[in-house]
């Protein structure tokens, strides 16, 4: 198995992330669970493989949550750096500012 390369959010990303756990918690529970399972196993993917992810705006690449409308964005540099956590009708690019 390769080995996983450390990952840090950018305060805004982890902002983003504990939002929208916090909608998915006010409806359901079981989906905020589901979401925070769903965005573990992303970093994991990620870290196990960076290259992986496509690219996308700004040199970041970016990974899909399948069962969730959010994408994990992030850079790919000695380690890996989570830029955004974007909810998929937000305008693209929005987090540009944090590279």
């Amino acid at each position: 198995m390769p080995a996983s390369k450390p990952y840090a959010f950018h305060p805004e990303a982890w902002r983003e992330m504990e939002g929208a756990d916090n909608w998915y918690r006010e409806r359901s529970p079981d989906a905020s669970v589901r979401f925070l399972e769903a965005v573990y196993d992303a970093l994991e993917s990620i870290a196990q493989g960076p290259r992986r992810g496509p690219k996308y705006l700004h040199g970041t690449r970016r990974f899909l949550l399948y069962r969730f409308p959010f994408s994990i964005v992030y850079l790919d540099g000695a380690d890996l750096r989570i830029v955004a956590v974007v909810h998929h009708k937000r305008k693209p690019g929005y987090w540009r500012d944090r590279i």
